[in-house]
């Protein structure tokens, strides 16, 4: 084990734990970071990060924060998170399905924000789902 990574949200640590390899949803794009990667601070968007321990990946839904990486530690503060074994599948599509009928029937731009916002998420569960399977 190479990272030493901490995943805190506001109710609790969500991970705390060395891996080989992490890949984070950062606001730009995926984010893969090795040992010895330089210092970095960056923003993280709703979507699956992927922790790699002995060839095994787990996926974990981060909803939204930021991620601090320096001298193989990366602390990550998040609004909210969840492990796999935390979501279930149905819900998550039901979810999906009511935030798209949510966003075709919103008028404020409220609405439609908080609409996109729950799309993010199911759809962010649901692909860390379908990585379990993969």
């Amino acid at each position: 084990m190479t990272l030493k990574i901490r995943v805190i949200a506001p109710d609790r640590t969500v991970w705390d734990a060395s891996a080989e390899e992490v890949i984070l949803p950062s606001s730009t794009g995926q984010l893969g970071i090795l040992k010895d990667h330089i210092p970095l601070l960056t923003a993280l968007d709703i979507g699956v990060m992927r922790v790699r321990i002995d060839k095994e990946w787990t996926p974990i839904v981060l909803l939204g924060g930021f991620a601090e990486i320096e001298n193989n530690k990366i602390t990550i503060l998040v609004n909210g998170a969840e492990e796999i074994s935390e979501i279930d599948i149905n819900t998550a599509q039901q979810n999906l399905e009511e935030a798209n009928s949510t966003l075709a029937e919103a008028v404020s731009s409220k609405d439609k924000i908080e609409a996109t916002q729950n799309i993010r998420k199911a759809r962010a569960r649901l692909q860390a789902i379908a990585s379990i399977n993969e």
